[in-house]
């Protein structure tokens, strides 16, 4: 054991004296090691984090979640897209009887968005995002207010004027959240008032955008906008333990019912299942993946080929002391080991510097970009194994070649 950690403390040092001797030639090799590190670690961190920010939003849409469209989102079988339009739009009543007909669908909302000017006095903001709500849309996509709060029930029967609105809008009109509550806001021509200011989620990929929205209740805002312009849709929340295959089946078969679809009729709606959107999203970035994996391999390769030459370098001018270890006792293990260690050690130091660059790139995207970017222990531990296994690699040919030297002949030279 005291001997292991004394050549574990000789090729510390060894290592380091080669860095204060050869500063250009090391930093050289150092610089392939990290920046491929960078590649291929800066490409996963990034990636992984785009997922996971995705993800997230993905299950901000509702968990056992069916989406009821006119629409397919994940581009549907392939048929022409006047197909599509021509299908009817999602209808108020279908809620209703959906129901009624389907055990399994514990919430279901009908949900219609559109886009218009809102202001208030001489403030204006442009094509904010109208999202017109039924009662059931806080069971299924849970909402949270920084001050105010939802509609109540006699507000959507009565169709009532007040609305929502989301952190961002609420900023830009008023100056501050706390402000807008109570104020009256015009869109298209008619007076709302603001009861709720929607808490502040930050930039959004996909799904709601709620920062920057207002909601209305459907009965009011359908003396507003036009269904067949606003594209709506239902969203069908399943019951406890019920699985998203059961709900979709349920709800495909309550669906043909109510529009009185032929058994030799094709459906006139798609049913898009969060689950599904969710699972091809992580197929597509194992893509992804692979590629920057591939990309950041080549760069690791390039840098793997400067430490193999330094190494061949320093058994090179080492040869003398090594001739002198070997004639004192020094075993051929001993010698490999050294070597092997040195090697890794330059590589590990070569992937500080990788993963330093990849912190500053977090904090470059999470920063003024506003994008969370996530350095985890997974991968600072990934990029140590990467290391090691890349100076084993680049070290073995010159540690062997160390190793079988004769000491007669190595002394000599």
């Amino acid at each position: 054991m005291r001997k292991s950690f004394s050549i574990f403390q000789n090729s510390i040092r060894l290592t380091f004296q080669e860095l204060k001797v050869n500063k250009l030639r090391t930093a050289l090799s150092l610089t392939g090691v990290a920046f491929g590190i960078f590649c291929i670690i800066g490409v996963l961190t990034t990636v992984g984090s785009l997922e996971k920010n995705i993800q997230n939003e993905v299950k901000s849409l509702g968990n056992n979640t069916i989406y009821i469209d006119k629409w397919d989102y994940s581009g549907g079988p392939d048929k022409p897209m006047w197909k599509y339009r021509a299908r009817p739009i999602m209808k108020n009543e279908e809620t209703v009887l959906i129901k009624q007909r389907s055990p399994l669908t514990e919430s279901i909302t009908y949900l219609m968005q559109s886009f218009t000017n809102i202001s208030f006095k001489d403030e204006v903001i442009e094509n904010a995002t109208i999202y017109c709500i039924n009662e059931s849309q806080i069971k299924i996509q849970p909402l949270q207010f920084e001050v105010g709060r939802y509609f109540s029930t006699s507000e959507f029967e009565n169709g009532t004027n007040n609305c929502l609105i989301g952190y961002t809008n609420a900023e830009d009109l008023f100056g501050s959240a706390d402000r807008a509550i109570g104020k009256q806001l015009d869109v298209k021509g008619k007076k709302v008032t603001i009861i709720g200011v929607i808490k502040k989620e930050g930039k959004s990929f996909i799904g709601w955008d709620y920062d920057k929205c207002v909601m209305l209740n459907n009965k009011y805002a359908r003396g507003l906008f036009d269904p067949e312009m606003a594209n709506p849709i239902l969203i069908v929340k399943g019951a406890e333990n019920t699985t998203t295959d059961a709900l979709s089946q349920e709800l495909r078969g309550v669906m043909r019912q109510i529009r009185k679809l032929s058994p030799l009729q094709e459906d006139n709606f798609s049913l898009n299942s969060v689950e599904a959107f969710s699972k091809a999203i992580s197929d597509s970035f194992v893509t992804i993946n692979i590629v920057g994996s591939i990309i950041g391999g080549i760069s690791l390769i390039v840098g793997m080929f400067g430490i193999a030459n330094i190494m061949f370098v320093t058994v090179k001018e080492r040869t003398s002391i090594i001739g002198l270890k070997k004639a004192i006792g020094a075993k051929k293990g001993t010698i490999l080991f050294e070597f092997l260690l040195e090697a890794s050690i330059l590589c590990i130091l070569g992937g500080a510097i990788g993963l330093l660059l990849v912190y500053i790139l977090t904090l470059i995207l999470s920063g003024p970009l506003e994008f969370p970017v996530y350095l985890s222990a997974p991968m600072i531990f990934t990029t140590v194994c990467i290391c090691l296994a890349l100076g084993i690699i680049a070290g073995i040919i010159p540690a062997s070649r160390a190793a079988k030297m004769d000491p007669v002949k190595a002394i000599r030279s």
